[in-house]
């Protein structure tokens, strides 16, 4: 399941990880493994008392200053001497990335110091343009459907929000830019540096929009033609593309932030492969957030493992590959022969073992629903199950549970009788057995004590049965079972190692989606005896040889 599908939404989003490590690493001068492994960690947990003072005011978070207050101090900006020092560093970094990562250096790269309001306006731009802003908001419903955002919650006010607070530069792939900001301390900006400018390094070599854009299927039609609106309607398509283009936004933000790590640790003699507390360290950090960034802090849960994702376990599958075939493998390799799926990007010895994972049967969508208009269609990939499970059960639970992940995709749809009715769902999965199915099946249906005020089961005659148990009760489900809900009746079935589930679909097309997903066997024929053909008759057996 994906929040967005832009490329440019890809550059906007990896400010996240630059920032965090941009708040969180050493001073220059104080650069040996040790130190910065603890510094960071403790900088991680006691975040909410040490805030860096010099940086709070650069996130752009209004708040109202205590009541006789002095009046906050405009904004320093960089002087010249300092910005030509900055400008002078890209040549530098730019080298230190193509010998981090094998890929050559084509021609410089531009580059242009900004202003804050000139940063904001590039955010709003490209959230207001973005022609899948209308996926965007048909994400948010379906994910508000499964329970991953409050129902009351604004994704679109939330990202503008925190990409403002996250800023620490950025490379635009339409431009060929790296842009540096005149806020921001020349040395804090260098390991951003690093990062961008191994974006800008891929762009190169493989062209980043082209290479993200490929996994979304380009812009064509049914028939192979250019479409021109901008958005294209939900089609079966997309289950395949979601999750390509997930694992190819972890191959471009990984990529950078290994190089950004070997950057920092480099006046040490040590890289990234050496030092795997620092590595820890910057994940947890930004899983967790800065004091400095609350729109990030309090964001629900699938929200900061979603925007996290790319840079968390990219880094570690690049990480995986470097040990495995070293640079060429890890960088130009990936973008040669890119990961399919998040399961590839979690679980790196599944694309280094070139595993093959038949596709989950669909079900025939346009006659299934005949009576809805598609509102979305998508992946739900291990990631998706990782989050979806932690929510409902905890850590432990999905790391027991999303490994076993075999396929799986969702379809909502509004009712084309009534657009008012609440949007309808159906999630179908696969798992490694029909014990694991059983487990995830427990979990969605523990879900909705959260999810829903009202989940009366029901029987197998369809009416409210006051003797059933309650929808949290179960440690594993196998079967088929209902409830009521104020949305309508949820469905969830358990047929060996697959699972379907339903919500808030009409009883005629839970029907027609839970006959062809098991489908029912016709009784065998006898075969018709010809009276004419002769009794096929039986070879003798023969006796055993007698002992002379």
């Amino acid at each position: 399941m994906k929040l967005c599908k832009s490329a440019a939404f890809i550059f906007l989003f990896s400010l996240l990880a630059s920032a965090a490590w941009s708040q969180q690493q050493s001073p220059p001068n104080n650069k040996n493994v040790d130190s910065l492994g603890l510094q960071v960690q403790d900088q991680v947990r006691d975040q909410d008392q040490n805030k860096n003072q010099n940086h709070v005011e650069s996130q752009g978070v209004p708040t109202e200053p205590p009541p006789g207050a002095p009046e906050p101090s405009k904004e320093s900006t960089i002087s010249p001497k300092q910005a030509k020092e900055l400008f002078r560093s890209v040549d530098e970094i730019l080298q230190f990335a193509s010998d981090d990562t094998g890929l050559p250096i084509k021609h410089k790269v531009k580059r242009k110091l900004t202003k804050r309001d000139e940063v904001q306006s590039y955010i709003e731009k490209n959230m207001k343009d973005d022609k899948d802003a209308k996926r965007l908001e048909r994400s948010s419903a379906v994910l508000k459907k499964f329970g991953l955002l409050p129902r009351n919650f604004d994704l679109s006010s939330f990202l503008v929000t925190m990409l403002r607070e996250q800023v620490a530069g950025y490379y635009d792939a339409k431009t060929k830019t790296v842009y540096l900001l005149n806020w921001l301390d020349a040395e804090q900006q260098k390991p951003v540096l690093a990062h961008e400018l191994t974006h800008a390094l891929q762009d190169q070599s493989f062209g980043i929009e082209k290479f993200m854009k490929s996994a979304e299927g380009g812009n064509k039609d049914d028939k192979g033609k250019d479409k021109d609106k901008d958005e294209k309607d939900p089609s079966p398509a997309d289950i395949a593309n979601d999750e390509q283009s997930s694992a190819r936004q972890a191959i471009v933000e990984g990529q950078a932030m290994v190089v950004l790590l070997d950057y920092t640790l480099a006046p040490t003699g040590k890289t990234l492969l050496e030092s795997p507390q620092i590595v820890d360290a910057l994940k947890q950090g930004m899983l967790v957030g800065t004091a400095d960034s609350p729109a990030f802090r309090d964001a629900p849960i699938f929200l900061k493992e979603e925007l996290t994702f790319p840079y968390r376990y990219g880094l570690d599958f690049t990480a995986a590959l470097l040990k495995a075939g070293g640079k060429k493998l890890a960088y130009a390799g990936a973008f040669d022969n890119p990961p399919k799926t998040t399961r590839e990007i979690m679980e790196p010895e599944t694309y280094l073992s070139h595993e093959k994972l038949d596709p989950v049967k669909l079900i025939d969508m346009e006659k299934d629903f005949k009576d809805y208009d598609p509102f979305d269609i998508g992946a739900m990939g291990e990631f998706d199950v990782d989050i979806l499970v932690e929510q409902y059960a905890g850590r432990e639970e999905a790391t027991s549970i999303y490994p076993e992940w075999r396929g799986g995709y969702y379809f909502a749809g509004k009712p084309k009788a009534n657009k008012a009715a609440p949007i309808a769902l159906l999630y179908i999965s696969r798992w490694s057995s029909p014990e694991k199915a059983a487990e995830f099946a427990a979990v969605y249906a523990n879900s909705l004590a959260k999810r829903y005020q009202k989940r009366q089961g029901l029987g197998a005659n369809g009416k409210v049965a006051e003797d059933a148990p309650p929808a949290d009760s179960w440690r594993t489900l196998r079967g088929r079972h209902t409830w009521l809900t104020e949305e309508g009746v949820v469905l969830i079935k358990v047929r060996g190692d697959g699972v379907l589930i339903s919500e808030s679909l009409d009883p005629a097309t839970m029907q027609r989606v839970e006959d062809d997903f098991c489908p029912k066997e016709e009784p065998a024929k006898p075969a018709r005896e010809d009276p004419k053909q002769e009794p096929k008759k039986e070879p003798a057996e023969k006796s055993p040889p007698t002992n002379p």
